[in-house]
């Protein structure tokens, strides 16, 4: 502001109040004193704020019946329905159940898969394209009867030995693929709505080479660029399975339409060791410089929870970590055809990857898995829905009955997934700067996000070398830490002499969920010998609790009533909030630091289905409680040169 501009609003200011400009306790208000007022900082603490001041939470995978997998076995839901619902409109189920969040969600990506992309809603509705062959016209039979399953995995083998018949080949350029494909963008853009709702254009890149390696690929552009293009399929000539060649499809996009896309690396646990490679699974040779540089530029965040499991860390790899224990999936493959073993969980969990990265980082320069957390659902019901208490499944037969949790989901040479293994799991939280596609891109690119089981818990994290106790008392932490600090996914260096990172951790309870039992700080480290190495410190916690001699916690306690699916925050903290300070910090040693924060216990889903419906032969290993957490973007340690 200008001197004159002073001058005027003085004149004005002491015209209308001659009385206040008199008054000897107020002080005599000139335009010297105005002029240093208005220099300082605002007295208003949200005034000129340009940082992200809440989460957005949302789904950034989520199948329709355009889904092979979705639409041949019972869903009808298709984007437009997804979206609506996302927004917290009340629908009807594909099973016939009226189903609505608790509260709408901030963003949706739904993410066909894009081979054979529209088939399955075809053979459902009996288009005359499908029924004209004599396949088709036998899967649609098959799904009128009830036969959905057995039609889909027909449908599906014919898909991938390549016996499927020319007419039924819904591949990129044809007629079929090209309107599911339109369907699919108009939907998004109908239902974006800037500062609302947002919703991407995305799909699913359903790579399967023995492992899941599927990607979620998310468009930061209108239909305007994406109808430019059509997704990139698995299916040979034009498809691969490389993951390397959908990174040349999106360079491809990119430069040809100015637009913008990322890939999110699915859920790894189902990819026995093909997730985090070491060496490249598809010619056997170790990986070098130009898979981690475009890895890393294409692939910024990991889905490390969702209804198949959390691959967050595993008991084999972290046997001293109390919580790796939580909601494995780890009996095989994604088909269950091959059965896992112990040395392939390495190259699949988020916290090995991130240790193994600041290895290859070490030796190539740069890291590939340099990878922020998002949680999602996979869900292939349209609906967005993993509240433990409003769960509707991964598929429509799984959409809550009574034979849910005891029914085989999913069997093979490797074993079997029963109904209750199914976990009821997760959302992405994305600190953003306003509820708009770009704004939620840009943070994606960043890594500001977290994963979340389902909960919708506020998560801040922050790194950087002078916070001190105060800023755990403000009411306005990330002051602090975006202007003396780095936020999650970002990265540290340049240590001052003689000092170690300090790390600015908040958590608030959901709203309407439960209370905060701890929060974790995660570190892995590459150590001056070459070794990796981890450790999780207890940095803030409920109920004046002390750590025992073992420098464990001790539990937070449980209030469950198991049998009325219930529970009381009578114990645990609606926040936490700490500075914590790397009490064993080498400046010369690469390193990570990302925070998890657990809720005290509720029932699980299972427990609210048991009631519900209830049940009263519930298998004892079915579990009935669950505590939900966060998983924050880590913050990266590089060392100067």
């Amino acid at each position: 502001m200008h001197r004159t501009h002073y001058s005027i609003f003085l004149t004005a200011l002491l015209c209308a109040a001659p009385a206040l400009a008199q008054n000897s306790d107020i002080g005599t208000i000139t335009p010297e004193r105005l002029e240093g007022v208005l220099q300082m900082r605002p007295y208003s603490p949200y005034a000129n704020r340009n940082f992200p001041d809440r989460p957005l939470f949302g789904d950034t995978h989520l199948h329709t019946a355009i889904s092979f997998d979705a639409g041949m076995l019972g869903t009808t839901l298709m984007p437009a329905d997804a979206y609506r619902f996302a927004k917290g409109e009340q629908l009807i189920a594909s099973s016939g159940q009226p189903v609505r969040l608790s509260r709408p969600l901030d963003f949706l990506v739904v993410t066909d898969h894009s081979d054979n992309f529209g088939l399955a809603s075809d053979i459902v509705s009996g288009a005359p394209n499908v029924l004209a062959v004599p396949e088709g016209q036998r899967w649609y039979d098959m799904i009128m009867e009830g036969k959905g399953m057995e039609a889909a995995t027909e449908a599906y083998m014919a898909t991938a030995q390549s016996r499927l018949p020319a007419a039924l080949n819904y591949a990129p350029g044809t007629r079929p693929y090209r309107t599911a494909w339109e369907q699919t963008i108009k939907a998004a853009d109908d239902a974006n709505e800037p500062g609302r709702f947002t919703a991407f254009i995305g799909y699913e890149w359903s790579s399967n080479p023995g492992g899941n390696l599927h990607r979620n690929v998310i468009f930061r552009n209108d239909g305007a660029l994406a109808r430019q293009v059509e997704p990139l399929t698995t299916i040979p000539p034009m498809g691969t399975s490389d993951p390397r060649g959908l990174w040349d499809w999106m360079q491809t996009y990119e430069s040809k339409t100015g637009g913008d896309v990322l890939a999110i690396a699915h859920n790894g646990n189902l990819s026995n060791g093909l997730m985090f490679p070491i060496i490249e699974p598809v010619d056997g040779k170790p990986i070098d410089r130009a898979y981690a540089e475009t890895r890393a530029r294409w692939e910024p965040l990991f889905e490390v929870t969702q209804i198949k499991g959390t691959s967050e860390a595993h008991p084999f790899l972290s046997p001293t970590d109390e919580f790796a224990d939580y909601e494995l999936w780890d009996k095989g493959n994604l088909d269950l055809t091959v059965a896992k073993t112990n040395d392939m969980l390495e190259y699949e969990y988020a916290r090995a990857a991130l240790k193994n990265g600041l290895k290859l980082e070490a030796t190539l320069g740069i890291s590939p898995y340099k990878i922020g957390m998002v949680g999602s659902t996979d869900a292939h019901t349209g609906l967005a829905a993993v509240e433990e208490n409003n769960y509707f499944g991964k598929i429509t037969p799984e959409e809550p009955s009574p034979h849910r949790l005891t029914n085989v989901f999913q069997k093979g040479a490797a074993g079997s997934f029963t109904g209750w293994e199914l976990s009821s799991s997760g959302y992405a939280a994305v600190w953003a700067t306003e509820n708009t596609r770009e704004a939620i891109f840009d943070a994606m690119e960043r890594r500001e996000t977290y994963a979340t089981t389902g909960t919708r818990m506020v998560v801040r994290f922050f790194g950087g070398w002078d916070f001190g106790a105060a800023d755990a008392t403000s009411r306005t932490p990330a002051e602090a830490g975006y202007t003396r600090g780095v936020p999650m996914g970002g990265t540290l260096s340049t240590a001052p002499k003689g000092v170690s990172p300090r790390f600015l951790v908040a958590a608030l309870r959901d709203s309407i969920g439960a209370n905060l039992d701890r929060i974790q700080i995660v570190k892995g480290w590459l150590d001056k010998d070459g070794n990796l190495q981890e450790q999780v410190y207890d940095v803030a916690w409920s109920d004046n609790r002390a750590l025992g001699q073992d420098g464990k916690l001790p539990p937070v306690g449980n209030t469950v009533d198991v049998p009325n699916a219930g529970w009381t925050n009578t114990i645990g903290s609606s926040e936490l909030i700490t500075v914590w300070q790397d009490p064993n910090f080498d400046a010369a040693e690469r390193a990570f630091y990302y925070a998890r924060v657990i809720e005290i216990p509720t029932p699980r889903w299972t427990a609210y289905d048991a009631k519900y419906f209830e049940l009263k032969d519930v298998p004892a290993d079915v579990p009935m409680t669950t505590q939900e957490r966060g998983f924050t973007s880590p913050i990266w340690y590089t060392p100067e040169g």
